[in-house]
């Protein structure tokens, strides 16, 4: 077989976050040099090819084998050049890459894959699991299943790999790209305002883990001593993190650059959750589950300067934009309260005798989910009036927003166990909500309590946790256009996939 030349640019796919970082090729230079190259190294190749044996998994078709060249350009990085061999990199040099190893599965199994060179050639096909040897260089992988969407991936084969890739149920408008393992009951997922980092709250584990949200590759652990942690908040500049603690009713305050601990503020509260910045940053507001109140803590000095009463075990938090206002979700008893600031006065807007867990904002509309009713309330903020919105699947948790504000994320843990801590009868799920209309735009299936939620900055990625498996799953959030003209994506259809 004819070698081949790739003179493309090779992107990411998110899709495989392990996956080489991106490399472009270029044909630049003297047309005799280069073709006096080529003509020498494809008589070379020619005679290899021949020679080359790929392994191939039972029921595959295997093309003929080859070694797949490529033009580099001046400076191309990292993964390319090292995976060639035969000639140096730089300008007017053709690399020569030797064959490796390629190991992959799909969940579900039994998928066809076809391995493609880039000019089409069909190098290889066969059903998941795969051990091969396959060309090395940069392939795309078209990956099929009778009950999931079609994937096509590109990656570049510089050495051996051994991937897993998640494949969606047909109808599913939201892309899986990738999932990572926890410590115990991550709680809470946070991007960093640079969407460059995945921050984990571990209820069950001793603070924080930090991971890379290209990668997924573990980058920290923060130790907060003890206890784990609830939540994590971010200064608007990344530059500080904060998570808060239940057993010892306080806030630690992070260096989110040397991920150290600066300092612990005391909350003077019990069974410190959620907790909230104001809009200048130098007030931290923090929701006292067992003692009914709402710190407010001057972070200037550490100190806290009052604890504002409020509606029994308030958890959700938001400040409006002027910092004149605090609106408090109450658990007990399905309250939404708003604290008027200036004079410290608490006011419960509704009470629908349910539990009210979480709170988030476009800055004109507030969103509260209430986890015993199975429902999203909506508040205007300009009079304080509260609606319903939508329904939910079992036992909402963490809530939010895309950052145009026109579509809400709601992840559900489904029916509990014997105990809040065994798995029950039911799966996890994130419903995707059409804050215009309250209609579901789609739905994605989790694990074991899909708790912890959120939508990365740029609004391109949704991370979600199983709390009760220590895992993340992140997908590929589509456009809003794509969304509302999906036919409600799998809305209906996951309600079957919920019971185990």
């Amino acid at each position: 077989m004819p070698s081949v030349r790739y003179p493309v640019r090779m992107d990411d796919d998110v899709s495989l976050p392990q996956a080489a970082r991106t490399h472009t090729y270029q044909t630049k230079g003297a047309r005799r040099r280069r073709q006096a190259l080529v003509a020498i190294l494809g008589a070379a190749l020619t005679v290899v090819a021949v020679a080359l044996v790929w392994g191939a998994a039972p029921g595959a078709k295997t093309a003929e084998p080859l070694r797949s060249l490529v033009n580099s350009s001046s400076g191309a990085p990292g993964g390319d050049a090292a995976g060639a061999q035969g000639l140096p990199a730089g300008p007017d040099r053709l690399l020569v890459y030797e064959p490796h190893g390629l190991k992959l599965d799909t969940s579900p199994t039994g998928a066809t894959v076809r391995l493609r060179l880039l000019d089409g050639t069909l190098a290889w096909e066969g059903p998941t699991p795969v051990s091969i040897e396959a060309p090395g260089g940069p392939v795309v992988l078209e990956v099929t299943h009778d009950a999931c969407n079609p994937l096509t991936t590109r990656l570049t084969l510089d050495r051996e790999r051994d991937l897993k890739l998640y494949l969606d149920p047909a109808g599913l408008l939201h892309r899986s790209i990738g999932r990572f393992t926890t410590g115990s009951n991550p709680k809470q997922v946070a991007f960093t305002p640079d969407n460059r980092e995945i921050w984990t709250s571990l209820l069950g584990g001793s603070g924080v883990q930090v991971f890379d949200a290209v990668t997924l590759e573990k980058l920290a652990d923060i130790d907060l001593g003890d206890h784990g942690s609830v939540e994590v908040i971010f200064t608007r500049d990344g530059a500080t993190a904060f998570a808060s603690q239940m057993e010892s009713a306080s806030v630690f305050e992070i260096d989110a650059t040397t991920r150290t601990v600066r300092r612990q503020l005391k909350t003077e509260g019990v069974w410190t959750k959620i907790i909230a910045l104001s809009p200048d940053e130098r007030t931290l507001y923090a929701a006292n589950w067992s003692s009914d109140d709402v710190s407010e803590i001057d972070l200037l000095t550490g100190t806290v300067r009052r604890r504002l009463p409020t509606v029994r075990t308030p958890r959700g938090l938001y400040v409006t934009a002027d910092g004149s206002s605090l609106y408090v979700a109450g658990f007990e008893n399905g309250d939404i309260a708003h604290i008027d600031l200036t004079t410290g006065e608490s006011t419960t807007l509704i009470s629908t005798g349910g539990a009210m867990r979480h709170l988030v904002s476009d800055g004109h509309l507030l969103y509260a989910d209430d986890m015993a009713l199975d429902k999203v309330y909506v508040v205007d903020l300009s009079t304080d009036e509260v609606r319903e919105l939508a329904n939910t699947d079992e036992k909402p948790n963490t809530i939010d927003l895309s950052p145009d504000g026109r579509v809400l994320y709601v992840s559900n843990r489904g029916e509990n166990g014997a105990s809040y801590y065994q798995p029950g009868p039911e799966w996890g799920s994130v419903l995707v909500i059409d804050t215009a209309t309250g209609k579901v735009l789609d739905a994605i299936i989790g694990g074991n309590q899909c708790t912890g939620l959120d939508v990365s900055p740029d609004g391109r990625t949704l991370a979600f946790s199983d709390f009760l498996d220590n895992r993340v799953r992140l997908y590929a959030i589509p456009d809003y256009e794509t969304l509302a003209a999906g036919g409600g994506g799998r809305a209906v259809a996951h309600l079957a996939d919920i019971p185990k």
